[in-house]
Protein backbone atom coordinates (compact mmCIF):
# COMPACT_ATOMS: atom_id res chain seq x y z
CA UNK A 1 0.00 0.00 0.00
CA UNK A 2 0.90 3.27 -1.16
CA UNK A 3 2.13 6.11 2.10
CA UNK A 4 -0.06 8.23 0.58
CA UNK A 5 -3.27 5.46 1.37
CA UNK A 6 -1.53 4.63 4.50
CA UNK A 7 -1.69 8.46 5.63
CA UNK A 8 -5.16 8.84 4.82
CA UNK A 9 -6.11 5.11 6.32
CA UNK A 10 -4.77 6.66 10.09
CA UNK A 11 -6.17 9.76 9.58
CA UNK A 12 -9.49 8.05 8.71
CA UNK A 13 -9.58 6.03 11.75
CA UNK A 14 -9.15 9.25 14.58
CA UNK A 15 -12.09 10.42 13.03
CA UNK A 16 -15.42 9.56 14.21
CA UNK A 17 -18.44 8.11 12.33
CA UNK A 18 -20.17 10.97 11.80
CA UNK A 19 -16.95 12.47 10.09
CA UNK A 20 -16.28 9.36 8.24
CA UNK A 21 -20.08 9.58 6.96
CA UNK A 22 -18.88 13.37 5.32
CA UNK A 23 -15.78 11.91 3.95
CA UNK A 24 -17.44 9.33 2.08
CA UNK A 25 -20.02 11.37 0.43
CA UNK A 26 -17.13 13.95 -0.09
CA UNK A 27 -15.03 11.22 -1.63
CA UNK A 28 -18.38 9.79 -3.68
CA UNK A 29 -18.08 13.41 -5.52
CA UNK A 30 -14.50 13.19 -6.32
CA UNK A 31 -14.69 10.07 -8.23
CA UNK A 32 -16.53 9.18 -11.10
CA UNK A 33 -19.52 6.36 -10.96
CA UNK A 34 -18.27 4.89 -13.72
CA UNK A 35 -14.87 3.87 -12.79
CA UNK A 36 -14.00 0.15 -13.29
CA UNK A 37 -12.84 -1.62 -10.31
CA UNK A 38 -10.05 -4.67 -10.38
CA UNK A 39 -13.11 -7.01 -10.21
CA UNK A 40 -14.49 -5.29 -13.37
CA UNK A 41 -11.23 -5.26 -15.04
CA UNK A 42 -10.72 -8.80 -14.26
CA UNK A 43 -14.20 -9.58 -15.91
CA UNK A 44 -13.64 -7.89 -19.11
CA UNK A 45 -10.28 -9.82 -19.40
CA UNK A 46 -11.98 -12.96 -18.77
CA UNK A 47 -14.82 -12.44 -21.23
CA UNK A 48 -12.27 -10.75 -23.86
CA UNK A 49 -10.55 -14.02 -23.52
CA UNK A 50 -13.29 -16.32 -23.72
CA UNK A 51 -14.50 -14.25 -27.11
CA UNK A 52 -11.35 -14.85 -28.75
CA UNK A 53 -11.58 -18.66 -28.28
CA UNK A 54 -15.14 -18.61 -29.36
CA UNK A 55 -17.11 -19.62 -25.98
CA UNK A 56 -19.76 -17.44 -26.06
CA UNK A 57 -23.36 -18.33 -25.82
CA UNK A 58 -26.01 -17.00 -28.20
CA UNK A 59 -28.76 -14.52 -27.12
CA UNK A 60 -31.06 -17.75 -28.92
CA UNK A 61 -29.88 -19.52 -26.49
CA UNK A 62 -30.84 -17.59 -23.74
CA UNK A 63 -34.00 -18.30 -21.51
CA UNK A 64 -35.24 -14.47 -21.17
CA UNK A 65 -38.22 -15.43 -18.95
Amino acid sequence: MSPIKNQLLNMIDCLSEQEQILIMELVKRIIPDDIATSDDLSAIKTAKYEYKRGEMTSHDDIVWN
